[in-house]
This record gives structure tokens, sequence and C-alpha cells, in this order.
């Protein structure tokens, strides 16, 4: 509250995370479920691949799904004999770095105070920082990006404009847009919101800084050099090297800067990534 101004509004991410973490009945294949597509018929992630092709079957809660088709980015579309839902019984799917099972005070702590909005298979961790007792006193407003498994790929690509970001569902509603368009300063609350302010004002057709409410996906990668129209703050964790993470705040605040003040967070044995510190940039 010290760093901010009267007319300065906070715009969080106020995705839910769903319990998307499942087991098989015999424990040889983990699934990371990221979208239901119909009454039997789900997208997921799975670990290992080479024991779910195509064609291959597996049982969760004596239920047996089958693969019916592989995308291009490596999910399995499968098929339950009947109609389940697999978040009954699930568990948070903690982030690949985060090396022990997920327990039951993750249910809680990986989850903002203020997630209403069921979708994401991670959580947007700059949100963990608040309290409802800060958000009392300081004016925010919510958008919505539902984190995808692609906020954790390394970019692999010796050419970085050759990466490309996995969609995401997000959702910006007119009263946000209504708050935002007569804001003074926008501060981002983390690198998801960033994404969502950027990729609305970027459909936008009003003139200057003004925004339209919207929905539908982004695939949207921030990376320097880049122009950013609507964000003038930005509040984001400590993130991985070689992560479109860094690459965002990078693009924010300049290489040299965040490089920075990346080594400062390791000399002063601040935490990294998802549980960990987070900065304001101004």
């Amino acid at each position: 509250k010290t760093f901010l101004q009267t007319d300065d509004l906070l715009a969080l991410n106020d995705t839910r995370v769903l319990a998307a973490r499942r087991f098989s009945d015999n424990g040889a294949v983990e699934f990371l479920f990221l979208e239901r597509l119909g009454p039997t018929r789900w997208k997921c992630m799975v670990t290992p691949g080479r024991k779910m092709r195509v064609g291959a079957t597996a049982v969760i809660d004596d239920v047996c799904l089958r693969v019916e088709e592989i995308t291009t980015a490596g999910e399995r579309i499968v098929l339950f004999d009947t109609d389940v839902d697999v978040y009954v019984g699930g568990s948070m799917p903690l982030p690949p770095y985060v090396n022990r099972a997920s327990d039951e005070s993750d249910a809680a702590r990986y989850q903002t105070v203020f997630a209403r909005q069921p979708g994401a298979v991670a959580a947007p961790t700059a949100g963990l920082h608040f309290t409802p007792e800060i958000l009392s006193e300081i004016p925010h407003t919510f958008v919505t990006l539902h984190v995808g498994p692609g906020t954790f790929l390394p970019v692999r690509s010796e050419n970085i404009a050759e990466h490309r970001m996995h969609a995401e569902r997000f959702s910006l509603s007119p009263e946000a847009a209504d708050k935002i368009n007569n804001a003074q300063r926008i501060v981002a609350v983390g690198s998801t919101a960033m994404r969502v302010l950027e990729t609305t004002i970027r459909k936008s057709k009003l003139l200057r800084r003004q925004i339209e409410p919207r929905s539908g996906e982004t695939d949207l990668f921030i990376y320097p050099p880049f122009t950013f129209r609507i964000v003038d703050a930005l509040l984001t964790n400590f993130h991985l090297p070689r992560s479109t993470l860094l690459m965002l705040v990078s693009a924010f605040a300049g290489r040299e800067f965040i490089l920075r003040a990346h080594e400062k967070a390791v000399h002063e044995r601040y935490r990294f990534y998802s549980y960990g510190d987070c900065m304001l940039i101004l």
C-alpha cells in the first residue's frame, strides 16, 4: 500500500484451481485432467505417456477409460465408460518442481482467497500473497485466466519467437472493464492477469487505453521487446530460468534489472516459485 497511489487499481486473477490430479486404480498412470469435452469425454495429460497410447485403457474409481486420440501437444483425449466427475477424489496439481505429493493443506494454500471461477490446473501464484484484510484496503478488480500446464514448460527453441504458448481461456467482465477504464494506473497481480489485460487491449476497438469486456482464448507470448499498452505495474514471484514467465518480467522491467533482482533474491535467500516471495515492479 505504501507504494500505491490513490487512483491505482489492482487486477487479480480469480480462477480457481481444480483438484485435477488423479491416479489409475493400480497406481501405474498419473492423470492431469485439463478440460471436460463432453459427459464422458475429457482432455488430459498422462505420465508415463508410453503406457497410454491410442486404444490403451486404464481404470479410475472402478470406471474404465480409453485413449481415443493424442493431440499434437501430446495431450490425451479419453473416453470413460460412463459419466464421471474426475475432480471428485482428485488432488491439487502442484507444480512439477514441488517434489512431494499434495496433502490436505495444499487444498487451501494452493488457492487464492478470492478464487471463484473453477478451471485452472495451476494457481495464479502472485495472488497467494493476499488476505481479505489486505484486499479490503486496496481498490481492485478481478479478471479470469484459467492457468494451464503450459505455464511450467521451459522455452526450448533457440529462437524464442518460435516458441508457442498453450492457449488458455480468459474473460474480462463489463464491471472489470469499467473499473479499469476509470483507473489512473493498472497494477497487474501476476503474469496471468497481465496477459488477460494485454490481450484484451489489443482486441479493443476503443480509443487509447480503453478496453472492452471480452472472453475467449489467448496464447499471447510476452518477451522482449514488447510494447505494454495498459499495465503500469506488476506484482510477480521470482521465476525459473528459461521460462516464459521470466521472459515476461524481463520485457516489462528490462533483462539486466530482472537478472540483478534475481541475484539479490538468491543472495538474500528469498523463496522462489509458486510458494515463494514476490516483487513489485513499478
